[in-house]
């Protein structure tokens, strides 16, 4: 695609569905359009780490990372997801906006890095956040990341978590720059919620890559 402002990348990224039916035992939550547009845009305009650019999108869900990163012009994007429903709505998703993806049904924290250890410049997610069952799981996710990525790791991690995920990022090798603070805004997915949604206090981080 040609030059998209941020406005427009959101309005692509607006018409794409989201899980039908989301998996607890997995965090599926959406990424929305607008916290979407803003992790992309922000690593190519201010980082130039999408455009041109091998990237990796871990935990793809229904593809809004993914998919963005496409029309943003990165050289390849491959998209990791653990459930089959979330791949066939990004599919899906790709096919009604024309756009070709590649995907890889895995367990990324069982079978990556694997023969993809530092292939990708960028690696981008919106990892569990560690809640209920998965204690840790947001850590095991950008172990991984940083083992795939030789440039730069883009993610969102609770803003109660910065410092301890600041010091295992240097632990890992990996540089953490908080670039914004967002308000992820959690719709009611599932029966326990109380409320129709929720605000949590997210930051969106870069992680540079030490050679």
């Amino acid at each position: 695609m040609a030059r998209l402002r941020l406005r427009e990348l959101e309005q692509y990224l607006q018409q794409l569905d989201a899980f039908e039916k989301p998996k607890i035992l997995l965090e599926q939550y959406p990424t929305s359009a607008h916290i979407g547009a803003q992790i992309l845009y922000a690593a190519q305009f201010q980082y130039a780490d999408i455009e041109n650019k091998t990237v990796a999108d871990l935990g793809a869900g229904c593809g809004v990372l993914s998919l963005g990163s496409q029309m943003l012009g990165a050289s390849h994007v491959l998209s990791f997801e653990i459930d089959p429903d979330a791949l066939e709505i990004l599919i899906r998703n790709s096919n009604e906006i024309d756009m070709n993806t590649e995907a890889v049904q895995c367990d990324v924290l069982t079978y990556l890095p694997g023969k993809f250890e530092k292939y990708f410049d960028t690696v981008v997610m919106n990892p569990p956040f560690g809640t209920k069952h998965n204690a840790g799981v947001d850590m095991r996710f950008l172990e991984i990341a940083c083992k795939l990525a030789n440039n730069a790791v883009y993610s969102l991690h609770k803003t109660s978590t910065r410092r301890y995920v600041l010091k295992r990022a240097m632990d890992l090798g990996a540089k953490g720059n908080v670039i914004a603070e967002l308000r992820y805004d959690l719709p009611q997915a599932y029966k326990f919620h109380k409320k129709s949604s929720v605000d949590i206090q997210v930051d969106f981080i870069r992680f540079e890559i030490n050679p």
